[in-house]
């Protein structure tokens, strides 16, 4: 009765984490979109939403850790079940790490609705941005599910990220070379593109833990990127 108890106690756990998980990606998921669409609408109002609500994000990701600490001390997990917790803690550091992308893209939203508008960017970064949030959405199902499958799909997915990223680089560029007074703002729309591009990568994070939960082993080829920008401007 007693070895039922514990197991039935480090399931319950368990199944807390991962639901504050859930949450922490639903709050993610609508940073991304809330981001994208205060620069779409020039609304600053949203963009101060988005910024205020990272405190929930991280807050969340201190419960998780505090929470698995605990786990892993009262309830000795088996090499499986620590698996479990060690992708946890994985999965909820890339979800805060997007989430601080999101709030760096909503900080610019002001600056920019200051500047010369260019075309076309505001519509081509609210389209990128919902590129990772189809994904990330796709990656947490996978997560939930153990869906190997699917993470595959969505760690495929991150190349297409990287095209478009690659294809807005260029039009900025453009732009910049057009008229220089396009400059500083380009370069703003940049950064918030290349933080869009990063949060890919971070879901691709997430998306290998599923591998890591079924099989023990992260994926160890290297991952083709297609960003072929990083030579030109560094990230910020």
């Amino acid at each position: 009765m007693t070895e039922k108890h514990i197991v039935s106690a480090f399931d319950n756990d368990l199944e807390n984490i991962q639901a504050h998980i859930m949450k922490m990606g639903g709050l993610v998921e609508e940073a991304i979109t809330d981001a994208a669409q205060s620069f779409y609408l020039r609304d600053t109002g949203l963009a101060e939403k988005v910024r205020k609500k990272d405190t929930a994000i991280d807050e969340l990701e201190q419960l998780i850790n505090d929470e698995a600490a605990t786990v892993i001390a009262l309830r000795a997990p088996t090499a499986i079940d620590l698996r479990v917790i060690l992708s946890v803690l994985k999965v909820s550091a890339n979800l805060e790490r997007i989430g601080d992308y999101a709030k760096n893209m909503a900080k610019r939203t002001a600056v920019l609705l200051q500047m010369n508008e260019i075309e076309n960017a505001a519509n081509s970064l609210r389209r990128l941005a919902r590129e990772v949030e189809d994904m990330l959405s796709n990656a947490l199902d996978a997560y939930i599910q153990r869906d190997i499958e699917l993470a595959h799909k969505v760690i495929s997915h991150d190349q297409d990220v990287d095209q478009m990223y690659n294809g807005l680089f260029r039009e900025f560029l453009t732009f910049m070379m057009e008229d220089p007074r396009n400059i500083t703002a380009c370069m703003h729309l940049h950064f918030i593109a290349k933080n869009i591009e990063r949060m890919g990568d971070h879901v691709t994070s997430i998306a290998e833990q599923v591998i890591f939960l079924k099989t023990g082993e992260i994926p160890l080829e290297p991952r083709n990127k297609a960003d072929a920008t990083s030579g030109y401007i560094s990230e910020q």
